[in-house]
């Protein structure tokens, strides 16, 4: 099943105007209503309404493509949930240098020299925002005395639960990537006025407590893990407390990795396994793994928009590289990866790491010129073809099926054995070694010949296989910081802080700053240090 989406009227975010709820894959009919009452009185309408906040990770506004925006102050295209944070968690960091086609912007995220006028970082709090006021909105509408005003009983009151518990759940999930890239962030919820309001700021603890009370207090209502891909589900919610506890240090100042592992065996023990072949992970046809334990989907005919996995396969392509090979009608020439990346895929045995996805035909492995597309070796990992080959559903080859991965289980076997190597109890170095090597028998095609002894796993090693397993999968910038190698120089790469052979850059970029045109309309809102 995919999730369906909504087309809004931007005017404000209640429904309180002319609304068209329509079908985004086979699943949902189109229907039309009039107001936030006629929406809610019928609990046909709850599915469709909540898959506006679903489709508000993917897509960027109500036409498809381009030409009604969500949000404003940025191009469509660009102002997409997922490529700001592409933007955001990779640009900066070691894995991915990007042409900024004279966009200063673009360039100072890789440079690591952005303030506060940035737009794509005042986009991604917009954007964040947005969803939030999705979430709240759903919920505002369906309070236990609103179901019980409208007669919603039976099984459509346990089916209005569940939803309530995704709603949720995606809000979580907005508020974990607020307080991760902003720290200490405006709160809104649904009990709070809809309209202009300066919300009060809280502290990045205050909203690491909210999100796990919030996860914690849906679990009941959540569907079981996979009852329905796409759904958020109990899976879900674990792998998020999960990545939650593992980053608490840096959120609150408290170790929480007895709870990282707590909840990563909750995981484990759900039924996910490993997807055979790594690469069918990142394939049009991804939505068949068991290993993915929440997506955001894509659809190359219903989910039309420049983002999402539809920008990650097309900025990959550049080059010598041939679209085709991709599944796509043209390559954007954008991404490119740093010798200090590619250099963690090196085997001191020779054997071959299938992570390694690199084109390397008439590239350079430095970088002596960020916007030579040569400059760099060019990055295959996503491709918009299925397993066996097939071009996704898009006829143009523009837009693709390729879901993105936001949660799969190697993620959490990684969490597991980087919890226990920090202490945390509930867990042992020995199942630690355990998953680790099952994630690397996979990565060198199912032999042992990458696998390590217990001797070799320890945090630098952890830092590297997560840099090998998650290219792209919006990972690095955080797991960077938790290491504590994102701004200074103890860890380089090239055009690191703006300099060739890198250079350490002030710690007050280990957060974003609080978006300019933020403070000046929020008196509530102080910004971060140093900005």
């Amino acid at each position: 099943m995919k999730i369906g989406h909504l087309k809004k009227t931007a005017a404000n975010l209640s429904l309180a105007l002319v609304v068209t709820i329509c079908s985004c894959k086979k699943d949902l009919s189109p229907i039309r209503v009039l107001s936030t009452t006629s929406v809610y009185a019928n609990f046909n309408n709850y599915l469709p309404v909540l898959a506006k906040s679903y489709d508000a990770f993917a897509i960027t506004g109500q036409v498809g493509g381009a030409g009604n925006a969500d949000i404003g102050g940025i191009d469509e295209g660009t102002g997409n949930y997922l490529r700001l944070l592409v933007n955001l968690q990779e640009t900066p960091t070691d894995d991915v240098t990007n042409l900024s086609y004279g966009d200063p912007s673009l360039q100072n995220l890789h440079d690591m020299n952005w303030d506060s006028q940035n737009g794509y970082i005042s986009a991604m709090f917009d954007r964040i925002y947005y969803e939030i006021s999705l979430d709240n909105e759903f919920l505002r509408n369906t309070t236990p005395a609103e179901l019980a005003a409208n007669r919603i009983t039976g099984n459509d009151l346990v089916l209005t639960m569940q939803y309530r518990a995704e709603a949720r759940f995606l809000r979580a999930l907005s508020y974990w990537h607020a307080i991760d890239l902003f720290g200490n962030v405006p709160f809104v919820a649904e009990n709070d006025p809809v309209g202009l309001f300066a919300p009060l700021q809280k502290s990045s603890a205050d909203v690491f407590n909210y999100i796990e009370s919030e996860l914690k207090a849906i679990d009941g209502d959540l569907g079981a893990p996979r009852f329905s891909y796409g759904h958020a589900d109990k899976g879900a919610a674990w792998a998020l407390l999960a990545k939650l506890y593992l980053n608490a240090k840096v959120y609150t100042g408290a170790d929480r990795s007895t709870d990282a592992i707590t909840y990563a065996n909750k995981v484990m023990g759900a039924g996910y396994t490993l997807e055979p072949h790594f690469k069918n992970l990142f394939t049009a046809d991804n939505n068949k793994s068991n290993e993915i334990i929440f997506p955001i989907e894509s659809d190359g005919v219903h989910t039309q928009g420049y983002g999402g996995t539809t920008y990650i396969i097309h900025a990959e392509v550049g080059g010598n590289m041939n679209p085709a090979d991709f599944g796509i009608n043209g390559g954007w020439d954008g991404f490119r990866t740093t010798p200090q990346y590619v250099s963690l895929f090196t085997d001191p045995s020779g054997n071959t790491d299938k992570r390694a996805m690199f084109f390397t035909d008439g590239q350079t492995l430095e970088i002596a010129d960020e916007q030579n597309i040569n400059d760099g070796y060019l990055i295959t990992k996503f491709t918009n073809l299925t397993s066996t080959g097939v071009p996704g559903s898009d006829p143009s080859g523009l837009f693709v099926d390729t879901d993105f991965p936001m949660f799969r289980l190697a993620d959490i076997y990684l969490t597991y054995a980087e919890a226990v190597l920090r202490g945390g109890s509930g867990g042992d170095m020995g199942t630690a070694l355990s998953y680790v090597n099952m994630v690397r028998t996979r990565a060198y095609d199912g032999s042992t010949a990458g696998n390590i002894f217990s001797a070799q796993l320890n945090l630098p090693f952890i830092l590297d296989e997560r840099g090998r397993e998650f290219l792209f999968e919006m990972h690095r910038r955080t797991d960077l910081i938790r290491f504590g190698k994102f701004t200074n120089a103890s860890y380089l790469w090239a055009w690191k802080g703006g300099v060739e052979n890198g250079g350490g850059v002030s710690p007050n970029l280990n957060l974003m700053p609080i978006p300019a045109n933020q403070l000046a309309i929020n008196p509530n809102l102080k910004q971060n240090k140093g900005y």
